[in-house]
């Protein structure tokens, strides 16, 4: 992954764009508020199976990156320990795709 890929989650979190941990992502994702959906590469089987089948649900069309990077690597980047997260903008959602 680029690292502005990393500055504009970064960015993202800043701006309250960004919702991490299980629950709240699900949350985002089932009221229709996410637009991508971002993995840590030691997430479980069933946590990604689960993400993988509500972001397309009843024909939600929400994209799944997987990332090369783990639950702790991912504190130092957006400052938060999380295996889950979901991007709640379009327009941060589309830029994060194009490094993708």
């Amino acid at each position: 992954m680029d690292s502005k890929f990393f500055n504009l989650l970064g960015l993202a979190r800043r701006a309250g764009k960004l919702a991490w941990g299980h629950d709240t992502a699900l949350f985002a994702i089932k009221g229709g508020k996410a637009h991508l959906c971002v993995l840590a590469s030691d997430v479980s089987d069933r946590l990604k199976n689960e993400f993988m089948r509500e972001c397309t649900y009843n024909g939600r069309n929400i994209k799944i990156i997987e990332l090369d990077k783990t639950m702790d690597e991912m504190k130092s980047v957006i400052g938060v320990r999380t295996g889950v997260m979901t991007i709640n903008d379009e327009g941060f959602a589309n830029g994060l795709k194009k490094y993708e």
